[in-house]
């Protein structure tokens, strides 16, 4: 297996929609910054691969339309995936490990003002008794909090501690479109969204994109003298259907922290769009207290679809940039409830250090 890091991080969230720019307009500066962060220019990305979605951009291969932002000529070496940014990052990864490039910069991005979110996510369902009906991402959400709850899992109490935590931290996070922490009290008195939820349990509706820079090696030591070497890296999957799985639980969540080498994770981003997922996660990943979560803020600070789940790795690979830590957890979800997850664990050494 060839060492891989992750060297350039860059990302832009949208607090409001005013105005939005186009993915085009989102990218250029991304990549601009990328280009900034590596000392790089186009001719030194030997791949590239982005995350987007055609049910939320309303039209059929939109994707095509960002190529722009990477320029047609010379052509380029390019693929696309219908996801997260993270899953983007996996197939790049895969690629480099072929051998057949040593570089790659993904990138992803999402208008989720082009629509309503809650009703659009619905078409993720399982086609024949679910999306017919129509049920929401918050409302399902709800459900699943409330069966948490009802089984003693976790309180109100405990999603407003870690919404609490997540606004505070954001403060210090420039990209975050929520932030400001009060108290666990005070957010316990606001009302009910979606009960058991309160909009703060939410993760805000965002424009947005954001990139990731791969490279093998000795590319990655010429960028940066401490890369975010990439130690292991899994995704797993839960049945589609709701009816067939505990909701409490996220086994595929689990599978891919047993795939991974969690050991001496001192710093963990994880995608929880609501808070109670952030308690299942620690849980079926096995995180202790001595772990950070989501100093950046995480997903309930700034949601931006299909590329939050990227932003979560990026920020963990900045942690160990900046030698705030040298071992770092990057995790994604897609799909309803924590259906898919995806674990990413890097570290400041290399296999081969």
């Amino acid at each position: 297996m060839r060492d891989i890091a992750v060297v350039g991080f860059a990302q832009r969230q949208m607090a409001e929609f005013d105005g939005s720019p186009t993915c085009v307009e989102l990218l250029v500066p991304l990549f601009a910054e990328c280009y900034e962060q590596t000392g790089w220019t186009r001719r030194d990305v030997g791949f590239w691969c982005s995350g987007s979605s055609d049910y939320l951009a309303g039209r059929s291969f939109s994707f095509v339309q960002a190529v722009d932002a990477i320029g047609v000529i010379p052509p380029v070496n390019e693929s696309h995936v219908e996801m997260d940014l993270a899953w983007a990052m996996y197939e790049a990864w895969i690629k480099i490990q072929t051998g057949e490039v040593d570089t790659a910069l993904v990138y992803a991005f999402g208008k989720s003002s082009a629509g309503v979110l809650r009703r659009t996510l619905a078409l993720q369902l399982e086609p024949y008794t679910m999306t017919p009906i129509w049920p929401d991402t918050v409302s399902l959400a709800g459900l699943q909090a409330r069966a948490g709850i009802d089984a003693g899992l976790w309180d109100e109490q405990a999603m407003a501690e870690v919404a609490n935590r997540s606004l505070t931290d954001a403060e210090r996070n420039d990209y975050a479109v929520r932030k400001g922490g009060s108290s666990v009290a005070e957010l316990l008195a606001r009302p009910m969204y979606a009960d058991p939820l309160r909009k703060h349990d939410c993760a805000p509706v965002t424009d947005g994109a954001a990139a990731l820079v791969l490279a093998a090696g000795d590319r990655a030591r010429e960028v940066t003298e401490r890369p975010a070497w990439i130690r292991s890296l899994a995704h797993y999957v839960d049945p589609m259907s709701m009816g067939t799985r505990d909701l409490t639980r996220s086994p595929s969540a689990r599978r891919a922290g047993e795939a991974s080498d969690l050991g001496g994770v001192e710093v963990a981003e994880l995608h929880a769009p609501f808070s109670h997922q952030e308690l299942i996660l620690r849980s079926e990943l096995g995180l202790g207290d001595d772990v950070r979560i989501n100093p950046s803020g995480g997903a309930l600070t700034s949601n931006p679809m299909f590329s939050a789940g990227g932003i979560r790795i990026g920020e963990a690979a900045r942690r160990i940039w900046s030698g705030e830590a040298s071992t770092a957890l990057g995790h994604a979800t897609s799909g309803p409830a924590l259906q898919q997850n995806l674990v990413c664990v890097m570290a400041s050494e290399g296999q081969d250090a």
